[in-house]
């Protein structure tokens, strides 16, 4: 028979042909096949559990064929919030029962709502430094005012200089869009001393007609409303004409509402006169627009009031922007955010459209409603979608900031990755950094790489395509250490081919590395074929890294189990190979009776040693193996050198029979490969129980 260390050796010097001449074994092809044609008609639990040839696949694929029968039980581990570590699938002690739920998305991943939780928390971050930031324009339009107002020589240069002009128009309550700018001119040359200026015979002469005016409205509106009072209590007297009644009430409600437009007619006229008086007298303008001689467009005090005045047109900004209305805007936003499920209720809601569109810097009254629904009803990933012709950036972080289809209804959020992914990647970067710590480093490396990976989770949800992602290397550097590699071996040039590389053909860049890391990086992101985010379809309950996953570790699982039947070592070797990445410490070597028999072999250690105390295996363990090592391929592949030929100085006669007392190893183990632990016949007696 073939020596093990020859087999083993043979396959990891050739595992991409290895794999692909299993996966064109007849039987193998035939279930990948049927598995990838099948998969995305599943809709739930149930309908995958019945498809016999879909439920064994995945089966196999995470090692669980052994527990197939177990459905009540599976199905409690597929449901299962892996977010929750109270929920049922997160108190098994076997690793194996996390990897198979994590590899479906039954369960809350890809429900569609308006916003997650970080989408909610973003807008609020945003609404509350957009606020700031107005508040800090203010400041700095009025500093602006005071350092360029005394430049000033002639009303013709005020009106110039658009920051300057802004600023006195909103002092002084001129509408730019109604008032013609020579009028304005003619304004600031006037004396409202003098009673033959444009100002007063234009303006101000209309001052007494119009008080008048407006003192005779608002009579005419009381009586209207002692009218409507009088008739509606007529309604209640015995004999009454109700129906010539309601007649007169309505008639007097009309009247009254055209009173009421006029009140607020005269009311603006008013106003807009007497901003025009007081713009006159607050600058020293002669008739013909220029400054005498040694004089300032404005004194001293008239730039103060007119800052004042600026301040107090800018009151709902200042108010906005106070704390106390921050939080209270904040939280009925948090709660109102919850009910919408449609752009309509969106549009519809003010506590949610005044908030999102002040988040962003804009004008709720200034925009309509079938703007803002054509906006967030764009497809993003299309550059001729309504959203990109407005030219306003504003719009566009409106439409990304929540999670609407083209017809207005709600989907998955547009994130690089998903939520799930990105607790993935941050806690094997935890773990990976763990590896290459010494027991007095734990403490220290755990605290600063929890914050690495915190601030990954926030840089992650900036970024929109390949592009960003590359810019930042401080990511990629996480990103590849939690996948075990080491980023100075690998160069952003090589990431930008492994991500312009077709996943769904087999002879692309990324799918033709010896590292199918690499590949996993690609299908972990959405990333749409030019490299922009973009909401990727999804095969029934699997995402096309979960996908790939499940197909990947069905091809290993079958080749293992068929060297398996031919020599148990080689078995040994590949599973110990396969699970190297995820090994942190000794007690997972001890927890696992495959791990456990690699390392007493590599060793030549004797099988008593796993009577002895697990705090003194793990001290075995660790004199003579680095836990670090592990992460290192070539350290572990000249490991499995090692156990490939001790294993056949141990096992020489049954070998030469064919088979080998190691077989039970795979049996009641935590190996991911067959077997039941005794947490999971605990769980299967409660499920029963019940």
């Amino acid at each position: 028979m073939v020596s093990t260390y020859f087999s083993y050796s043979y396959i990891t010097r050739n595992l991409k042909q290895s794999l692909a001449r299993v996966e064109q074994q007849t039987d193998v092809a035939r279930e990948e096949a049927y598995y990838k044609a099948n998969i995305g008609k599943v809709k739930t639990v149930d309908d995958f559990m019945k498809d016999y040839r879909l439920y064994h696949y995945a089966m196999k694929a995470y090692g669980l064929e052994d527990m197939a029968y177990a459905k009540a039980f599976m199905k409690k581990v597929l449901e299962s919030d892996l977010s929750d570590p109270k929920s049922f699938v997160n108190k098994l002690v076997d690793k194996r029962y996390q990897e198979f739920a994590a590899a479906f998305s039954f369960n809350g991943g890809a429900t569609p709502v308006a916003q997650t939780e970080n989408q909610i928390d973003e807008m609020i971050d945003l609404y509350t430094a957009t606020k700031k930031s107005q508040v800090d324009a203010l400041a700095d339009d009025s500093k602006y005012y005071s350092a360029e107002i005394g430049n000033i020589s002639s009303a013709d240069q005020l009106l110039n200089n658009d920051r300057l002009r802004n600023y006195v128009y909103s002092a002084y309550g001129i509408d730019e869009s109604k008032w013609p700018r020579d009028t304005i001119s003619q304004v600031l040359r006037s004396d409202p001393s003098d009673p033959n200026s444009y100002v007063n015979t234009t303006f101000a002469s209309q001052l007494t007609g119009l008080n008048a005016q407006l003192a005779q409205a608002k009579s005419d509106a009381s009586a209207a409303d002692l009218k409507i009072a009088d008739y509606k209590a007529q309604l209640s007297q015995p004999g009454a004409d109700v129906t010539q009644l309601n007649i007169q009430i309505l008639v007097e409600k009309s009247h009254l509402e055209s009173y009421t437009k006029s009140i607020s007619s005269l009311g603006d006229q008013i106003t807009t006169i007497g901003g025009f008086v007081d713009l006159a007298g607050a600058f020293e303008f002669s008739s013909d627009g220029s400054l005498p001689s040694g004089v300032s467009a404005q004194t001293a005090a008239n730039v103060t009031i007119t800052q004042k005045r600026f301040d107090d047109s800018k009151a709902a900004v200042y108010s906005a922007a106070s704390p106390l209305n921050e939080a209270f805007a904040a939280r009925q936003f948090r709660t109102a955010i919850l009910k919408i499920n449609s752009v309509q209720a969106f549009v519809s809601t003010p506590a949610v459209y005044d908030f999102a569109l002040g988040a962003v810097g804009l004008d709720p009254k200034g925009v309509s409603e079938a703007t803002v629904k054509a906006v967030l009803e764009s497809d993003l990933s299309d550059p001729k979608s309504f959203v990109y012709t407005l030219k306003d950036n504003r719009y566009v972080e409106l439409a990304r900031a929540f999670n609407f289809d083209a017809k207005g209804n709600l989907t998955t959020p547009l994130v690089a990755q998903d939520s799930a992914e990105v607790v993935e990647i941050a806690k094997n970067y935890v773990i990976a950094a763990l590896k290459q710590a010494s027991p007095q480093q734990q403490a220290a490396v755990r605290a600063q790489a929890t914050k690495d990976a915190t601030a990954y989770q926030e840089a992650i949800a900036g970024i929109d395509s390949v592009s960003d992602l590359l810019a930042n290397r401080p990511m990629v550097d996480f990103i590849l250490v939690a996948k075990g590699l080491d980023p100075k071996k690998v160069s952003t040039d090589f990431l930008k081919k492994i991500f312009s590389s077709d996943l769904n053909n087999p002879k692309s860049f990324a799918n033709t590395q010896s590292d199918p890391r690499f590949a996993d990086i690609v299908a972990s992101f959405n990333f749409d074929s030019k490299g922009n985010v973009a909401r990727l379809p999804m095969m029934g309950p699997q995402k096309r890294d979960q996908f790939r996953e499940t197909q990947a570790n069905y091809l290993q699982q079958s080749l293992e189990q068929q060297q398996g039947d031919t020599n148990p070592g080689v078995r040994l070797a590949l599973y110990f190979q396969r699970k190297a990445g995820e090994i942190t410490s000794a007690y997972d070597i001890l927890a696992d009776k495959a791990l456990s028999e690699v390392f007493r072999t590599t060793f030549d250690l004797p099988d008593s040693m796993a009577s002895m105390q697990i705090d003194q295996q793990a001290k075995v363990v660790d004199k003579f193996m680095k836990i670090k090592d592990l992460s290192d391929p070539a350290k572990v592949a000249k490991l499995l050198s090692r156990f490939s030929a001790m294993y056949d100085v141990r096992n020489s006669q049954s070998i030469d029979q064919g088979q080998s007392p190691l077989l039970n190893l795979f049996q009641g183990s935590s190996s991911g490969i067959s077997g039941i632990s005794e947490s999971t016949f605990l769980a299967i007696a409660k499920l029963r129980a019940h």
